[in-house]
């Protein structure tokens, strides 16, 4: 299914020529009929002599509802330049011709109506020439040219004929699998609810579909679907189609919103595009500018933040990020029209290169770079700068604001994972240069740590996951791939690299050796921990490295014991079990030769080290 959209300026016969060529009359309201004027959009439709059957979106001319036209041209796979042969190219003629040269219409034609009205060939050869000139260096340079009157009849054949061969050499719209209805109407019909209409891009609708109107975050079921009021069950890209809603107010539903598939599409306030100037553009396009944005069928007031210049100069293209008003849905690659506020005028348009970009600061190298990349780069550099620009990301975030079709992104992240310039964690993907960074910050982050606090065994994990300033879901999977590849070990809810051994400097390894001695001039009567630290430089660090290595033994309270006199202890306690049986805190206090001070504390470590079990006041071995 095609979709055709006429052009042109005020009062040249467009609704005219549209109600001959197909019989319906495309000027639905009243006050159109009325004053002759058309003033919002009309939609009719038409089979050409091949079978094909084609929509047409007829849109006003007068400057006055220029919003109107750019609202139902974003869509469109042709476009019919409706010039009138009696007066020539006129100025609507030439913003229309500017438009439709902004958004790359892929093909069109010319048509020169009310032949009728003029007196002799060398005036069409006139107004042929003045047209031409006009349409030369836009899309519409080498486009065919047919005379017609809507009166007579004349010319008509040959202009659905001319039609039937420039579709037949045009591009159908992809289907990538993301359905989106740009809305430009909403009404109710008595029975049937609202009913929402549009230009579908992007995928297929069923009916029976649950869909989402963004922005508004409005759920809804489609009850039904028709095209050229007939009934259908699922609707492709290009349709004009109007959808059934069920459980939606009419007065919630607006010209601008998009229709789509849950979780598929979100709302925007920013985005970040090229953007190319007229040369007839009345003035330069200056950073922090307020400009009217029309994409789709949408149209919002956006501040423009010029990122690689001050100004841009008519004829001339820059970049910039858009701040908008209120929030809108955009993809990739959506072409848009820029239009000054007062006096109303087209400035220039342009292409939305990211339309869920971060904040960026003005001049930036990197920024320019990766904004070129997503214009011009190959499908994978594109992939891979959307990565960049989000890791940590999802698959579905990525290609959710790409315009590739699931198997394509697929293919593409493929190649970029084979080549090794992204990075698949499972869930979270990362560019190889974004991974590269992360992990120096891991790195830098422990050896840091590691200097500092050299007997220690390393950073726990919270604190890590905090420095870095990761989701802990993302953060459980760097992790796991950091211990992968053998870069951090992670021991009891700890991190350390994985070069990092804790060992003892000279001056730690006398402290240790003037320990030991104290230890164990009494072993079983030693002194307390902290007349231990004010004779000697004691701390806590040193003293759970001398436990881990198994030369210490700390126990509860002020008390530690040297590896020997604890095993010494154990042994006593042992031997004497196995001769009594039992044994109570007296009789291991007349064993060991020492006070209950030093004697509970060691049964009690004893019990946890599972060599004693308590029973009452007494202790038997355990098992």
């Amino acid at each position: 299914m095609y979709t055709i959209g006429t052009a042109g300026h005020v009062d040249h016969g467009k609704s005219t020529l549209i109600q001959a060529l197909t019989g319906i009359d495309p000027d639905r309201l009243r006050e159109e009929k009325e004053r002759g004027l058309t003033i919002d959009l009309g939609f009719a439709w038409l089979t050409l002599p091949s079978g094909k059957e084609i929509s047409i979106v007829d849109v006003p001319g007068h400057e006055r509802f220029i919003k109107n036209m750019l609202a139902g041209v974003g869509g469109i796979d042709a476009a019919l330049l409706v010039v009138a042969a009696d007066e020539g190219v006129m100025p609507q003629t030439r913003e229309h011709l500017d438009i439709l040269d902004l958004l790359r219409v892929p093909a069109g034609m010319i048509v020169l109506t009310r032949c009728d009205l003029v007196e002799g060939e060398e005036w069409l050869e006139l107004v042929e020439e003045d047209v031409r000139a006009a349409v030369a260096g836009t899309v519409l340079a080498d486009s065919p040219l047919v005379r017609v009157s809507a009166v007579t009849g004349a010319g008509l054949d040959n202009l659905r004929d001319t039609l039937d061969r420039l579709l037949a050499e045009t591009d159908a719209k992809r289907d990538v699998g993301r359905p989106r209805l740009p809305i430009d109407r909403a009404f109710t019909l008595r029975g049937f609810g609202t009913v929402v209409t549009g230009t579908l891009l992007d995928g297929r609708l069923q009916v029976g579909d649950e869909v989402h109107v963004v922005p508004g975050n409005l759920r809804s079921r489609i009850r039904g679907l028709q095209s050229h009021k007939h009934k259908i069950e699922s609707a492709a890209p290009g349709n004009r189609v109007a959808v059934n809603l069920g459980g939606v107010d009419v007065d919630d539903v607006y010209r601008g919103q998009v229709l789509t598939l849950p979780d598929m599409l979100t709302a925007t306030r920013f985005a970040d595009v090229r953007v190319r100037l007229l040369p007839s553009a009345p003035r330069p396009l200056g950073h922090g500018d307020v400009i009217t944005f029309h994409s789709g069928s949408m149209e919002v007031l956006a501040r423009a933040r010029l990122l690689d210049q001050e100004a841009i100069a008519p004829g001339e293209t820059g970049l910039a990020q858009l701040l908008l008003v209120k929030p809108v849905c955009l993809s990739k690659g959506d072409l848009f029209i820029a239009r000054q506020l007062s006096p109303a005028q087209t400035l220039g348009g342009g292409e939305v290169l990211d339309p869920y970009p971060p904040r960026h600061k003005r001049f930036a190298s990197d920024v320019i770079s990766a904004l070129d990349t997503l214009e011009r780069g190959s499908p994978q550099d594109v992939v891979l700068q959307a990565i960049r620009q989000r890791e940590p990301c999802t698959r579905d975030a990525v290609s959710g604001v790409l315009p590739f079709t699931a198997a394509e992104f697929a293919d593409f992240l493929t190649t970029l994972l084979a080549a090794e310039q992204a990075v698949d964690l499972g869930r979270h993907l990362y560019s190889a240069v974004g991974w590269a960074e992360l992990t120096k910050r891991v790195t830098e982050l422990l050896g840091e740590f590691h200097g500092r606090y050299p007997l220690r065994t390393g950073v726990g994990k919270e604190e890590v996951r905090r420095g870095l300033g990761l989701q802990s879901r993302v953060f459980a999977e760097v992790t796991q791939r950091l211990a992968a590849d053998e870069i951090v070990v992670e021991e009891h809810g700890v991190l350390r690299l994985a070069s990092f051994a804790i060992e003892l400097s000279p001056a730690h390894e006398d402290t240790a050796q003037a320990l030991l001695a104290a230890l164990e001039r009494e072993p079983l009567a030693p002194p307390s921990l902290g007349d231990l630290c004010q004779a000697m430089a004691l701390d806590d660090d040193l003293l759970n490295v001398l436990t881990a290595q198994g030369r210490i033994v700390q126990l509860t309270g002020d008390l530690i014991f040297s590896a020997p006199a604890y095993a010494q202890a154990v042994t006593l306690v042992r031997e004497h079990l196995a001769l009594e049986d039992r044994a109570t805190v007296s009789q291991v206090r007349d064993l060991f030769g020492t006070s209950r001070k030093y004697v509970l504390p060691l049964l009690e470590q004893m019990d946890r080290d599972g060599v004693t079990k308590r029973d009452g006041d007494e202790r038997t071995l355990a098992r």
